[in-house]
């Protein structure tokens, strides 16, 4: 990526962005802070907190790191809470948070990891908006990482692919809600090799296989979606909202 090429379109601007220190998170931290925004990055641990704050200082990048289990209720608050202690407002919330617990067919998976994929994939991303929803500024902007799985979920993802299917509605219905002083879009990111994603990326046959898929004949990177993510959470999109884009080389996504 030439940083020379990027511009700074927020400046003066604060930015949360859930499950950050890593992988997609990260990247979009990481853009949305080089174009001047002030970054609140979060995850389950402190150690992978305060090494990606470093990283992000390191260029430069204004930015607050905060342990926060997304499921965690009070941890949810806190980072509201600490977020408009230390900056006044919220801007821009970017809802990446996610869990794949298991790779079972829908109706051979247990109750357990059924509720855990409703509750990190979906619900959790409601209820974070509930609270930083009053701090949201006139001309805000959400936005929700769904998956190119949303549209045609694929065997051992195939639950998960369906709560990336419910952001989709989400979006709809909370751009309505929300309108007209925040704007609510959505990114369906194509495969990524990430860690959240390795255990299909690093099977050179899957692999090959995913990028056949592809018109582009590539696997997407991280910064792809950073890249689309900040459009849709920049003014650069101010008459879009109730949207989804699917950043994956051209791969199938009819819903």
């Amino acid at each position: 990526m030439d940083k020379s090429k990027i511009g700074r379109r927020f400046e003066g601007k604060v930015a949360i962005v859930t499950a950050s220190t890593q992988g997609i998170g990260f990247s979009i931290a990481h853009r949305l802070g080089l174009e001047g925004a002030s970054v609140v990055i979060s995850s389950r641990r402190q150690n992978n907190v305060d090494e990606a704050v470093k990283k992000l200082k390191a260029e430069g990048i204004e930015v607050f790191g905060l342990v926060c289990h997304v499921s965690n209720a009070q941890q949810r608050k806190n980072l509201i809470d600490q977020t408009v202690q230390k900056y006044g407002k919220i801007d821009v919330v970017v809802s990446n948070a996610a869990a794949n617990p298991s790779v079972d067919a829908i109706l051979q998976m247990q109750e357990s990891a059924l509720d855990k994929l409703w509750e990190i994939n979906v619900k959790t991303s409601i209820l974070l908006l509930q609270d930083a929803s009053q701090h949201l500024t006139k001309g805000s902007s959400i936005v929700f990482i769904s998956s190119i799985s949303a549209f045609q979920p694929p065997a051992g993802l195939a639950m998960y692919g369906v709560t990336k299917t419910a952001l989709l509605g989400l979006t709809k219905a909370l751009a309505t809600e929300l309108a007209p002083h925040t704007r609510v879009n959505c990114v369906a990111p194509g495969f990524v090799p990430t860690h959240f994603a390795s255990y299909i990326t690093n099977n050179e046959t899957i692999r090959k296989s995913l990028e056949e898929q592809t018109s582009l004949k590539r696997l997407g990177t991280t910064e792809d979606m950073a890249a689309a993510t900040a459009f849709l959470a920049s003014d650069d999109a101010s008459y879009i909202t109730g949207e989804t884009i699917v950043v994956a080389g051209g791969a199938s996504s009819r819903l």
